[in-house]
């Protein structure tokens, strides 16, 4: 099924299929990919699907991105997550999201977890 941000957000506002439901499909689908590569660091998915239900009780469903799923490279902070920079030596356990991320979790998104890329982005 080809999904985009559009027809995401429209389902959910239609009310067709809940954030919670995208949230659970996205977890299945990292865990038919079963790639570890891809990810490295992923939220508890009981955490994000009850992330996703109370997204889901506040009602505000013209939230741009309300209920899209999403990845942050590992080079950009999430609370909660470590930072490494594909480099654990020197990672960090960041106190609050970067701006960007802090924007798009206003905006309805739900942060799945970090992906990787070149060691320090390179």
């Amino acid at each position: 099924m080809d999904e985009t941000v559009l027809s995401i957000v429209a389902a959910h506002r239609a009310g067709t299929v809940t954030p919670e439901q995208t949230l659970a499909r996205t977890f299945a689908r990292i865990r038919a990919h079963n790639d570890p590569a891809v990810f490295i660091s992923l939220r508890d998915e009981a955490d994000l699907l009850a992330e996703a239900r109370a997204l889901a009780a506040k009602g505000d469903i013209n939230l741009p991105l309300y209920g899209v799923p999403l990845a942050v490279k590992d080079n950009i902070d999430v609370a909660g997550l470590p930072t490494t920079a594909a480099c654990p030596a020197f990672g960090y356990n960041p106190s609050h999201d970067a701006t960007a991320v802090a924007h798009l979790r206003a905006a309805g998104a739900i942060v799945v977890g970090k992906t990787n890329l070149d060691q320090f982005a390179t």
